[in-house]
């Protein structure tokens, strides 16, 4: 096992040449085979990430053969073939698969749950099943596939610490007890202990599991780190390739320099755009709650532009309950969570939700404004989960993303506000709350 590529810097651009030509230089290096080749790239809610790019780019490279794709959907809504073009260009609709978090698993053994007590320093004490999509485990094991390789960003995360990495597997491509348990671990040790950090309970869990049951499957894990350049377009700062833990740890290094902001202050108010070409649940869009928390003042003020926002959860027909359990117990702080789950089964066996339900939640320190469309997402749905509600178009009118900068702004008759144009790729905190970094 080996990091293959490690290129990047917190000024460097690297072009769509240079992945190129990195890419093909990895392959090379590590003896990988693309004549039967299954792609896992993360989905369309880590659009900025560029896996759809480096996807087509192996597809070019592995010409006429066998090559297939499932994105790493996790319990995320199954692309729709517009969204498919969007990310991957022309690939043919035919070439990609949909994971199934609930079915087609392949169940290799448990994590025990002494070691989940351990690492979770005995708040937990549950053990968690390792499942893992059929498609990737048996089609590697019978040779339909002769390689796996894995493509995503990775960047401070609410769950794991950084993201991707062994986590595009086993939660991405996982089954639900994985899903909803590690997510909940993460809540219940606490998300500002967590996030930008890669020493975290959940990436512990993440490596006992490839230690012990996936390691032979030979994934090659393709990362970029992504950030700004001076015109405000996303551009790769770093591209790192291998099959080792070390490669997701260099990218982590790269991250937490490009991706978190440092800030000397907290900031009273905080306003957070949501594509509506990538958010369309407060599932995802609370990103601007989790990112952001860290650096909120007490009593500030977070506003949510949330223009594409029509349901609380992801796929919501075909996560009908985990839209009801958000609807019924809200986003109301830990302790009151925390209380639901020794009450509510629905909520026992959905676990993944009350840790939601957890990060969601400013734990009463801040407000949290969502400003959707009333006909997508009604402000008597999104007061009744505990936020406040603000009209979009009226929102939209007194912060305008079109004009407004990263970072600080002086808005007429508002004041002063802090903007962020996407949540998937910073993480603000201030420097007072980065003592103890593990």
């Amino acid at each position: 096992m080996a990091t293959y590529v490690a290129e990047g810097g917190k000024d460097r651009v690297i072009t769509l040449r240079e992945q190129r030509d990195l890419l093909t230089s990895a392959l090379k290096r590590s003896g990988r085979e693309l004549s039967r080749l299954l792609v896992i790239p993360t989905d369309i809610t880590r659009l900025p990430g560029r896996a759809g790019v480096l996807t087509q780019l192996l597809y070019l490279l592995a010409g006429r053969k066998t090559f297939h794709i499932i994105p790493a959907l996790g319990t995320h809504t199954p692309h729709t073939g517009q969204e498919n073009q969007t990310m991957f260009g022309d690939i043919p609709f035919e070439l990609f698969f949909e994971h199934n978090w609930e079915a087609d698993l392949h169940l290799f053994g448990e994590i025990p749950s002494d070691f989940v007590k351990e690492v979770s320093e005995g708040k937990l004490n549950y053990k968690i099943a390792v499942e893992v999509s059929k498609r990737l485990v048996e089609g590697l094991k019978s040779g339909t596939y002769t390689t796996a390789i894995s493509i995503g960003p990775v960047f401070p995360h609410e769950v794991a610490g950084f993201s991707n990495g062994l986590k595009n597997i086993l939660i991405g491509l996982g089954g639900a007890e994985f899903i909803n348990k590690s997510h909940f671990l993460g809540a219940v040790y606490g998300m500002e202990r967590m996030m930008g950090r890669l020493d975290t309970p959940v990436r512990k869990v993440l490596n006992y599991a490839h230690k012990e049951y996936l390691k032979d499957l030979g994934i090659l894990y393709v990362l970029t780190v992504v950030g700004y350049d001076q015109n405000g377009q996303t551009v790769v700062r770093g591209l790192f390739i291998g099959d080792d833990k070390n490669t997701h740890a260099q990218a982590s290094a790269l991250s937490e320099e490009i991706n978190l902001d440092k800030l000397d202050s907290p900031l009273e108010r905080v306003v957070v755009y949501l594509n509506p070409e990538e958010y369309h649940s407060v599932w995802l869009g609370n990103k601007a709650v989790y990112r952001t928390r860290m650096a909120l003042a007490d009593n500030g003020e977070l506003i949510v532009l949330a223009p594409g926002v029509r349901s609380f959860a992801d796929d919501p027909k075909r996560n009908s309950q985990m839209e009801r359990l958000i609807e019924k117990h809200g986003y109301k702080g830990t302790s009151r969570t925390l209380k639901a789950v020794k009450e509510d089964l629905d909520l026992v066996n959905n676990l993944a939700v009350a840790a939601h339900l957890i990060h969601g939640s400013s734990e009463g320190r801040f407000r949290v404004i969502y400003a959707t469309d009333e006909n997508l997402l009604s402000k008597e749905r999104v007061e009744g989960v505990g936020f406040e509600w603000l009209d979009i178009q009226e929102a939209l009118a007194r912060y305008n993303p079109s004009v407004l900068k990263d970072g600080l702004n002086d808005i007429p008759e508002v004041g002063e506000v802090y903007y962020v144009r996407d949540p998937s790729l910073v993480l603000l905190t201030t420097k007072d709350k980065l003592g103890g970094r593990s």
